[in-house]
């Protein structure tokens, strides 16, 4: 049988039957795009110990989930959800490699600030420049964690990887060459980020 007649849709069927034939077109249909992603992102680990090989190594395993996981509904074409599981494998990689490189600072976040107008708040820090007060009174890690679970609770999918991202330590700017967004998309995502942080916060008074 030639699976290479097939669409998308079908060729995941056979997957799932066990079809190894119909599962090596689809990984080298979509190849292409997982090089690409691969590529665009490098320069943001290579000083992380991470090569373009580790890249595409998540991005394999982001098409794999991206097949087993697929549900076909009018709503969702099987390229837009693969996309986005490839993609999301990657990040995870890029943000891990980053956070090593800042891990002294995400052990020990300080979540207390003073803002422009002298009032107190929480999580600022985190969305502006992460410069940090080591002397300042430090939340439990448990409080932390409850905190930006929180919060990203009410982030939509696209605000939260600019806010791990964030969180990670990248400038607004390479956010925006990672994610494919105009610098000034990015900020705007950030200060409604910050909104929704002060929004989560007041409920936690």
């Amino acid at each position: 049988m030639d699976y290479r007649q097939y669409n998308d849709y079908e060729l995941i069927d056979y997957v799932r039957e066990s079809s190894e034939e119909a599962n090596d077109i689809l990984f080298a249909k979509y190849r292409p795009l997982i090089m690409s992603f691969a590529k665009k992102m490098y320069p943001y680990c290579r000083y992380n110990g991470i090569e373009i090989a580790d890249l595409v190594q998540e991005g394999l395993l982001g098409l794999n989930l991206a097949i087993v996981h697929f549900k076909d509904n009018k709503d969702n074409s099987f390229y837009t959800f693969a996309r986005k599981c490839i993609e999301r494998k990657m990040l995870s990689l890029v943000i891990a490699s980053r956070r090593q490189k800042h891990k002294i600072l995400n052990e020990s976040l300080s979540l207390e600030f003073s803002d422009e107008e002298g009032e107190m708040g929480i999580l600022e820090s985190v969305l502006s420049d992460f410069t940090f007060n080591p002397e300042s009174k430090l939340l439990s890690f448990e409080r932390e964690k409850e905190l930006l679970d929180k919060v990203k609770g009410v982030l939509t999918e696209s605000e939260s990887k600019v806010f791990e991202l964030k969180v990670a330590g990248f400038h607004y700017k390479e956010i925006a060459a990672i994610l494919d967004k105009t610098p000034k998309s990015i900020d705007n995502a950030l200060q409604r980020m910050k909104h929704k942080c002060r929004q989560v916060l007041k409920k936690e008074e």
